[in-house]
């Protein structure tokens, strides 16, 4: 382990101790028998004395010291970082999120495309929100190169867009070994461009990525604005898609509301179907809950369930946290108190707060708007073109945009009757413009969005 990891590697270990009441005899046997092996884009692999084996892994996670290590690693490196675990002298590409063995041949092609053995379609929670994008994952994965090329996937950050890509990169390394994928994301390739433009290295880099079978690049708009990044990824897509190869996608919004893309690069990426993934409903939350549960072997009331589920809405990262912080709580050693509602709003309240505003959807804005301006529900998502009801219709969407940056503007337009994406456009402008140059638009919004954060 090198000289800078060790250091972090011992306050890490401080952290645990001091944060989580971990007794320094614990410490000293158990997790003091763990090292930092390696440290990649999202994932730390921790390497576990031989002495102890997998037995010790498995004591690791059944203490829940792993989510300890994971809080205090975040803590440290002040980003998040998925655990991997292994024993000293094994070949971590030889080993599944499962602690299971996988084929010579195929770990090599796993340990090449730098995915994190978290993410599969085994460990995927499908719900309403990403039910056509997990189906599309698994049709391309199943067969690639025969439908959705490319595959395009966009929506907020936390969605589940990484998982499903790497997801698709598995199963076709699992079953198919011999065909050369990668999975980068946008900040890797731009930095193997810039690299290579320095080193005058262009050729290789081109070698590199144009003899695949299937790229995976994920976050694309880091990518966009950067010129030579940008051709170079054009370049690419050209190549492969010629030549009838799988190309995968992902961004936060779709090509055309990407604003400093290319029309070339818009273009070939709406070959595709790009395809949505949003915030899941409550019943996914529980369901992603439930799942995490099952995974860390650790027993939740439902009832604290139900709490996280109905209060953090946002994103799936931000809902395992909260899942993370109640079951290092629960496990705390020495910790007889009940855990009770109660008991989770005050440890999860630097992450709800108690005035925070509960799930916001169109339906909801829609009611609120009907309700302060007098228009029904039917008539804002009907056709009727009244000066009233379109004033009503377009500050829905003005809202929309507001609260829901997940929902792209064609998502807005099917909230509120189907309409299309440049009357959405419009109908945005029209009322940001009023806000600015109509006194009672303002006074109207302003007392919209009291009603929105009481709801």
């Amino acid at each position: 382990m090198k000289e800078s990891l060790i250091k972090q590697w011992d306050n890490i270990l401080k952290l645990v101790e001091v944060e989580y009441d971990v007794s320094p005899m614990m410490i000293n046997t158990w997790i003091r028998a763990l090292s930092i092996k390696e440290v990649n884009d999202d994932t730390i692999i921790l390497e576990m004395d031989k002495k102890l084996g997998r037995d010790g892994i498995k004591f690791i996670e059944k203490k829940l010291y792993n989510i300890y290590l994971e809080s205090s690693i975040e803590a440290t490196f002040e980003k998040h970082y998925n655990i991997l675990f292994c024993v000293e002298g094994e070949d971590i590409s030889t080993i599944n999120s499962n602690g299971e063995e996988i084929d010579g041949h195929v770990q090599m092609e796993l340990e090449k495309s730098n995915l994190n053995p978290k993410y599969t379609f085994d460990t995927f929670v499908i719900g309403d929100n990403n039910r056509h994008a997990h189906a599309a994952c698994v049709a391309v994965a199943e067969e690639p190169s025969s439908a959705y090329n490319p595959l395009f996937l966009y929506g907020g950050a936390g969605l589940g867009k990484t998982h499903l890509m790497q997801a698709i990169a598995h199963h076709i390394i699992t079953h198919n070994p011999d065909l050369k994928v990668l999975y980068v994301t946008s900040e890797t390739f731009t930095n193997e461009v810039i690299e290579s433009i320095r080193k005058n290295k262009s050729e290789e880099l081109r070698d590199k990525y144009r003899n695949l079978d299937v790229l995976l690049i994920d976050d694309i708009q880091f990518v966009i604005g950067k010129d030579s990044t940008q051709t170079e990824f054009f370049n690419t897509f050209n190549d492969l898609y010629n030549a009838s190869k799988q190309i995968i996608i992902s961004s936060d919004k779709p090509p055309k509301e990407i604003e400093t893309l290319e029309e070339r690069m818009r273009t070939r990426l709406e070959w595709g179907v790009p395809i949505d993934i949003h915030a899941p409903d409550y019943e996914t939350r529980m369901a992603i809950l439930k799942r995490k549960q099952e995974m860390d072997h650790v027993e939740i009331p439902d009832e604290i369930l139900d709490y996280i589920a109905k209060n953090v809405v946002s994103n799936i990262r931000e809902l395992e946290g909260a899942f993370n912080k109640i079951s290092i709580y629960n496990r705390l050693e020495g910790n007889q108190e009940e855990l009770t509602v109660s008991k989770a709003e005050d440890i999860l309240k630097d992450i709800i707060s108690t005035n925070s505003i509960k799930e916001i959807t169109p339906d909801l804005l829609i009611r609120v708007v009907s309700d302060h301006t007098n228009i029904t529900y039917e008539d804002i998502i009907s056709s009727k073109r009244s000066k009233e009801i379109a004033t009503a219709r377009q500050i829905v969407m003005f809202l929309c945009r507001k609260y829901l940056d997940r929902y792209s503007l064609n998502q807005i337009g099917d909230a509120v009757g189907g309409k299309d994406h440049s009357t959405v456009i419009n109908g945005i402008n029209r009322i940001t413009n009023l806000i600015e140059t109509d006194t009672n638009m303002k006074i109207t919004i302003d007392e919209i969005e009291k009603k929105i954060s009481n709801k």
